[in-house]
């Protein structure tokens, strides 16, 4: 584990180096420099995943692409204190932003955004959020309050929507059909939101909780957004990955079997192009 005041200073860089990310207008990015990407499922803490995904990535080898992140916080994985272990996987995307600033991407979920606003979730007779913060109060001691404001920030300052110059889009969830009559996809390219855009029907909300799969709704939804295809997390799968419809494909790395995908980025892409770009971990 880093001393605190090394781990804050990565965390202090990778925040600056997530805001001034090449393509990025407030809350969405539009890759830069981009021919392929990789998109990896929610990881919740999981350490041989995460590394896994880094092999398949092999960013060092490939100047062109990227790497999006998802969903790093609130896990299975514990120091004997009983704090959760997660916190670690933001360190080591704080690192890798740092050696990587224009390729790697990091898509703060509803866990983050549920850590960063107080909102409760709920584990057995405790909740992810307490356990979280025991955690780094594990890892960092009296540092803690300086570490958990840095990771808020992070949080806060991270893309809801990443696309591909393909059209090819990437982000937690796609909105809700219900919400879908009144959103709007320019209210991601603010830099700043309120507190309500975290709460149930604001913007930020709407694109991390929803859980609405429909053939419909993600053609609406990718209509607005102006591409074509999406690729997000949020839901588990049995498998790893999932078609839920015909525009959406869901990658899960929070347990085993595990997915990501890697699919070109500057060329118009088939359904057979992303079943052929999902890689088991």
């Amino acid at each position: 584990m880093p001393a605190p005041d090394k781990m804050l200073n990565y965390l202090r860089r990778a925040i600056d180096y997530v805001r001034s990310t090449p393509g990025r207008t407030g809350h969405l990015v539009q890759l830069q420099n981009c021919s392929e990407v990789v998109v990896a499922g929610d990881l919740h803490g999981h350490l041989h995943n995460f590394q896994a995904v880094l092999k398949v990535a092999d960013l060092a080898a490939n100047p062109a692409r990227h790497l999006i992140l998802q969903e790093l916080v609130h896990s299975e994985f514990f120091y004997p204190n009983g704090g959760d272990k997660s916190h670690q996987l933001v360190d080591l995307f704080a690192a890798l932003k740092c050696q990587f600033p224009d390729r790697v991407h990091y898509l703060p979920g509803n866990h983050e955004l549920a850590q960063m606003t107080g909102r409760l979730i709920s584990k057995g007779a405790y909740t992810q959020n307490a356990l979280f913060v025991d955690g780094v109060k594990h890892a960092y001691g009296s540092a803690v309050p300086d570490i958990l404001r840095a990771y808020g920030d992070l949080f806060r300052a991270g893309p809801l929507a990443l696309r591909a110059p393909n059209e090819l889009l990437a982000c937690h969830t796609i909105v809700p059909g219900k919400d879908l009559p009144t959103f709007d996809p320019m209210r991601l390219l603010e830099e700043n939101y309120d507190d309500k855009d975290y709460l149930p029907g604001g913007i930020a909300y709407g694109i991390v909780w929803g859980r609405d799969t429909d053939q419909i709704t993600a053609e609406t939804f990718l209509r607005k957004m102006e591409s074509e295809f999406v690729v997000t997390g949020h839901i588990p799968t049995e498998r790893g990955y999932e078609f839920p419809n015909t525009k959406q494909l869901i990658v899960d790395c929070a347990a085993s079997p595990a997915a990501c995908v890697l699919l070109p980025a500057d060329r118009k892409i088939a359904m057979q192009d992303v079943a052929q770009g999902i890689r088991m971990l």
